[in-house]
């Protein structure tokens, strides 16, 4: 393969993404991929420090304007130090959330708009965006449910209203951008959710394979 391949996973906290990651990674790996999942916020020594002031439930008093920045400049650190070294490597690189997590969580959530949220992550990100994007679509409320046994976090304790508002900033996006967005219905059985994202993931190599 003469190029890497970006992926990112995206939905609600509770729509079984981790479970699915690890199945993908499993998959390329069986296909002789280099493969490298990464997270965000995160990913770096720096992003980590970030995570941690951004989820904490001491800081409650943050501003949602900070709240974006926070998360951009953790993602400018992920794109410059891990993402890009690893796609020039020929690598495939899953991430668990990307720039269409601030869109749907700060730009939806917060109220703070999609455009004014993309541009400081186009900032950010030199404008990298995934090969594919994969939404996992789960109502908020069946979320919700899935996260009241642990112990959530600064946004993850925020009221419904808040989530449903995120939950359809996602169909939102995933409605203008039907190329690179594909939505799997995430609600059901391991391994049907699964066989559905492999066809995807194997059209996505056959895709790629031929440019």
């Amino acid at each position: 393969m003469k190029r890497g391949i970006f992926i990112s996973i995206e939905g609600l906290d509770g729509s079984g993404k981790s479970t699915q990651i690890k199945l993908m990674e499993d998959f390329f790996k069986e296909r002789n991929f280099k493969v490298l999942f990464t997270r965000e916020p995160g990913g770096t020594k720096i992003g980590e420090k970030l995570r941690d002031i951004i989820l904490d439930n001491d800081h409650r008093e943050m501003a949602y304007t900070t709240e974006a920045l926070l998360y951009a400049a953790s993602r400018g650190q992920h794109v410059k130090e891990v993402i890009l070294p690893a796609l020039k490597e020929g690598k495939v690189v899953l991430t668990d959330r990307f720039v269409d997590s601030s869109i749907a969580y700060q730009g939806g959530g917060r109220g703070l708009g999609e455009e004014r949220v993309r541009e400081i992550n186009d900032f950010a990100t030199l404008g990298l965006e995934p090969d594919l994007t994969i939404f996992f679509d789960i109502a908020p409320k069946l979320t919700l449910k899935r996260i009241e046994a642990k112990e959530i976090d600064r946004l993850e304790e925020e009221e419904i209203g808040f989530h449903t508002r995120v939950y359809n900033s996602y169909l939102n996006l995933a409605r203008k951008n039907p190329q690179r967005i594909k939505i799997i219905r995430a609600q059901g059985d391991i391994l049907e959710i699964n066989r559905a994202i492999k066809k995807i993931l194997i059209e996505l190599i056959d895709n790629i394979g031929n440019k």
